[in-house]
């Protein structure tokens, strides 16, 4: 990164931070209550578009806040999550995927992968730590996917409570064990303790971090649910029913919350977001097979799916309500990513990073209280140095070795295993339809170097090619 780039980035931070020392100057710090789907995709609400599927309490959430319609997490679960509670990007963690990225058969793969880590490092000061330093009570109840037994449970890294589970949605572990009534939904059971949390921390500033498993595979619901979406017909491209049962869950759980805070009369000094961790399972016949619709869903008009680098993998739905300071009703299209949420709620919290600790997002304060408000951010990065398997085929990748930059209106995807690059118009094209890299080469090639520069500055480990096979003795 230049001098002068540097200056422009470490400016507009401050300027976030800045802002949000005005609130603390004159109201109580706010509480801050983040909710997150699991593999909800962009448009899986009623609020996005969807015909089928109804979400009247995250709707309500909407029509009271900001939507913001260029937000962006990494392709599946355990990056997304490092990358929220560290503030750095995957390079830095090491955390790509789940388990390994050395996925499918061995002789499918052209090229040898990094290692994975399956566990965030103990040395990162982790965003619960960072708030609590600040005076927050910390507060988590759902899926954690970054360790989760000794020093790196989340009851041990910043949160005052934690609860964690994930895998189903019935008869169900938890870590630390905890009893629950017989036949309980997991949705049900995380809103239980968030609700609990959020009374009995009334008083004082408070983090409640809602990460659920729905609706993450396996494709469960309650049964009653379940037979009343059977008789309703499918509408647009969503069309499964125990899928929306999941998704009615996940609401009624962000409606339990959001009347909590008004009957404590929390609501008015309570920052509310709801997200998801990445894009749908589904909308592979765009990036696969035309003749497959193979997932629960479908991100269109975006591209793909989770797991991939197109905008159906990395777009997710956010929202945003904090009365007040966020204009009700509004939208953005300011892109952010999930490396701005740590330094946006420490500077809404009132905290101050950690000296020498790199954090790789900019804080988005002035984007909530305008949502008209250039960030001043340089650009948005991915790096995916491995294999996913393919949904559609019984072998083949939904993606393999591939990094991506998105700057400004533009988005560039490089291939590693062929070298071939992606240059799409994101504002334009949302569907990426229209490979513009053959008709503008020179900025297909100045976004590349940037993206390369990048992974030099971050230290990003690269998959390398396998040495060819010998072809005969001697050889």
């Amino acid at each position: 990164m230049s001098f002068t780039r540097a200056l422009y980035r470490l400016f507009h931070a401050t300027l976030g931070l800045t802002a949000a020392c005005a609130f603390a100057a004159n109201a109580p710090r706010p509480n801050i209550v983040y909710i997150l789907a699991d593999d909800l995709g962009w448009t899986d609400l009623g609020c996005q578009g969807s015909q089928y599927y109804q979400t009247p309490n995250i709707d309500r959430l909407a029509a009271q806040g900001v939507r913001m319609l260029r937000y962006y997490n990494s392709q599946n679960c355990a990056p997304t999550r490092a990358v929220l509670m560290s503030g750095q990007y995957a390079p830095r963690t090491g955390m790509y995927t789940v388990n390994t990225l050395e996925r499918g058969e061995a002789e499918d793969r052209r090229m040898e992968v990094p290692a994975n880590e399956t566990k965030l490092a103990l040395d990162k000061f982790i965003l619960p730590q960072a708030l609590k330093a600040a005076g927050y009570a910390t507060g988590m109840f759902g899926k954690w996917h970054l360790g989760t037994t000794g020093p790196h449970h989340p009851g041990q890294r910043g949160f005052d409570e934690a609860i964690v589970s994930d895998g189903k949605h019935f008869n169900f572990t938890t870590v630390p064990e905890v009893a629950y009534p017989e036949g309980q939904y997991y949705a049900d059971f995380l809103t239980d303790r968030a609700v609990d949390f959020i009374t009995r921390h009334r008083d004082h500033p408070f983090f409640l971090y809602v990460p659920h498993f729905a609706v993450h595979t396996p494709i469960h619901a309650k049964p009653a649910y379940v037979a009343a979406w059977e008789k309703k017909p499918a509408r647009g491209t969503h069309w499964n029913p125990t899928y929306a049962a999941m998704i009615q869950s996940v609401d009624e759980s962000v409606g339990r919350i959001l009347a909590k805070l008004d009957e404590l009369k929390l609501a008015d000094n309570t920052l509310v977001i709801f997200s998801s961790d990445n894009g749908g399972l589904g909308g592979y016949q765009r990036t696969e097979a035309p003749s497959e619709k193979k997932g629960f869903t479908d991100n269109a008009p975006l591209r793909g799916g989770k797991g991939t680098l197109y905008e159906g993998g990395l777009r997710v739905p956010f929202i945003a309500r904090w009365p007040g300071v966020v204009p009700a009703g509004s939208t953005s299209d300011q892109p952010l990513a999930h490396v701005d949420i740590y330094p946006t709620f420490v500077a809404i919290g009132g905290g101050t990073p950690r000296p020498g600790y790199p954090l790789d997002g900019v804080s988005f304060v002035p984007v909530l209280r305008n949502p008209r408000a250039p960030l001043g951010r340089e650009a948005i990065y991915w790096h995916f140095p491995g294999y996913l398997e393919s949904y559609v085929h019984a072998r083949g990748w939904r993606t393999g070795p591939v990094g991506a930059i998105h700057r400004g209106d533009f988005k560039l995807l490089e291939f590693f295993e062929t070298g071939a690059v992606e240059l799409y118009n994101v504002r334009d094209d949302v569907g990426e339809a229209r490979n513009l890299a053959a008709t503008s080469p020179a900025q297909a090639a100045e976004l590349r170097a940037q993206l390369a520069a990048w992974r030099k500055q971050i230290g990003a480990a690269m998959p390398v090619m396998k040495s060819p096979r010998p072809t005969g003795r001697g050889q």
